[in-house]
């Protein structure tokens, strides 16, 4: 088939060099326009990078469902786009552009996660399994019918960056399958399994000030935050000082502690030398690496040395 790969982050990375190899003809990558021309590349744009070394033509529209740019797609004579975390939403009419309209690979296991961010809400749920899906598209978000999936079981100390790493090459398989569906499709026939909206579920975009640390929550439930909050936003909290602002810190890595003191949430409960635990809702959490604000990454017990706490002190 000819295709048009719509896409800018390393999510769709995998999946477009996969096609690059395969027996499809891709015609184009359309992705996000570079915020500083005067630049020869935009290192936070690998899909870019790909094309460029594959020879492959990059178009980057400002808006994908432009009237001129519209005509651009329709020039292109394509069969199918393929979209992979591109940032846009593509409508009906970008969408009859192409023969078969198009598909997109999504990060979870639709209906579940709908959304920009659906493998750091699937971390910070504490979900078990997820996966990946692939839909053939309709101008809702991520509404469209599914075509294929691939299930996961998520790691107890994976972190988003990690988990969307792994996601990224199973979604290899889960594209090259939904192609096989399309290149077999009459056209008319109802195509893949529609979603239950009954289940569906929304995975925003996350903003900055998300990572601040609500110590009423459990133990567990803060440390899935760490994880999926890693390596951005980020989960912070604030430490006092006897003099001056309190000290935001960031935590990086924490594990829980069952068998703690019981008291107020927030509260420092053990401090030594290499441990400090701060009680939650539920059980507490032994913070392992932190990060200062404006500092390095460090161990705890470093941090500790520079930073003495108390007992008693209250977090927030």
């Amino acid at each position: 088939m000819r295709l048009i790969v719509m896409g800018t982050g390393p999510f769709a990375t995998p999946s477009f060099r996969a096609l690059l190899r395969s027996g499809h003809q891709v015609l184009a990558l359309v992705t996000r326009p570079i915020a500083d021309p005067g630049r020869r590349k935009s290192s936070a744009n690998p899909m870019r990078d790909e094309a460029e070394a594959a020879n492959v033509d990059v178009l980057a529209p400002a808006d994908v469902n432009d009237t001129q740019f519209l005509i651009e797609l329709h020039g292109r004579q394509a069969d199918l786009f393929v979209v992979c975390d591109f940032g846009q939403i593509l409508s009906a009419d970008c969408l009859q552009a192409a023969r078969r309209g198009g598909i997109n690979l999504h990060g979870s296991l639709l209906p579940k996660y709908r959304g920009a961010a659906p493998v750091h809400w699937a971390i910070y749920h504490g979900d078990p399994v997820t996966g990946v899906s692939v839909i053939h598209m309709t101008p809702r978000l991520d509404g469209g019918p599914i075509l294929t999936t691939i299930e996961t079981p998520v790691g107890p100390d994976e972190t988003t960056e990690q988990l969307e790493s792994r996601l990224a090459q199973l979604g290899v398989e889960a594209v090259l399958r939904a192609l096989q569906m399309l290149e077999q499709w009459d056209g008319v026939s109802d195509l893949g399994e529609r979603q239950n909206a009954s289940q569906m579920t929304r995975a925003p975009r996350l903003k900055k000030g998300q990572g601040l640390i609500d110590w009423s929550l459990s133990a567990t439930q803060i440390r899935n935050q760490i994880r999926a909050f890693t390596p951005w936003p980020g989960t912070s909290t604030h430490f006092p000082r006897a003099a001056g602002e309190p000290l935001r810190v960031i935590i990086h890595t924490a594990q829980v502690e069952t068998d703690a003191p019981h008291a107020n949430p927030g509260t420092i409960v053990a401090a030594d030398a290499k441990r400090l635990v701060v009680a939650c809702g539920q059980q507490a959490l032994s913070l392992l690496t932190v990060q200062p604000a404006g500092k390095r990454t460090m161990a705890i017990d470093e941090f500790l040395r520079g930073y003495p706490v108390q007992v008693g002190s209250q977090l927030a």
